[in-house]
């Protein structure tokens, strides 16, 4: 299986066109042929490790969702509520929890940044 998956690799990636721009994108693909194929050695790779990204793709989504804020102060207000839900989530804090302890001022809870700190040092 692994063979056949590298033979039809090798066939698209030494593919000639009559274009010298692609055809240097698709020699650039084939170099790095044994980082794209890790996984099919390693299966508990993971197949990305970018979870900035996956942050970044529930902002993405409901910008395409709502389309635009109507202010400069709307915009940065959403991307910070954003951004505290997505480290909320990353860190496993209940965000209900965490804005009501916020918003009433009894900051029972420890901050987002403390938590970060916590789990780093």
């Amino acid at each position: 299986m692994i063979d056949e998956l590298e033979a039809k690799f090798d066939a698209l990636f030494t593919t000639k066109t009559d274009y010298f721009v692609l055809n240097q994108r698709i020699e650039k693909t084939h170099a790095n042929k044994e980082k794209l194929l890790a996984v099919l050695y390693n299966p508990s790779l993971p197949l990305h490790n970018n979870t900035s990204e996956l942050g970044a793709r529930r902002v993405v989504n409901k910008r395409d969702i709502s389309l635009h804020t109507t202010s400069i102060v709307g915009t940065k207000n959403k991307d910070a509520v954003m951004s505290i839900i997505e480290t909320a989530k990353k860190l496993k804090v209940n965000i209900i929890n965490y804005l009501t302890d916020r918003i009433s001022g009894d900051f029972r809870m420890p901050s987002l940044s403390q938590l970060i700190y916590n789990n780093t040092s």
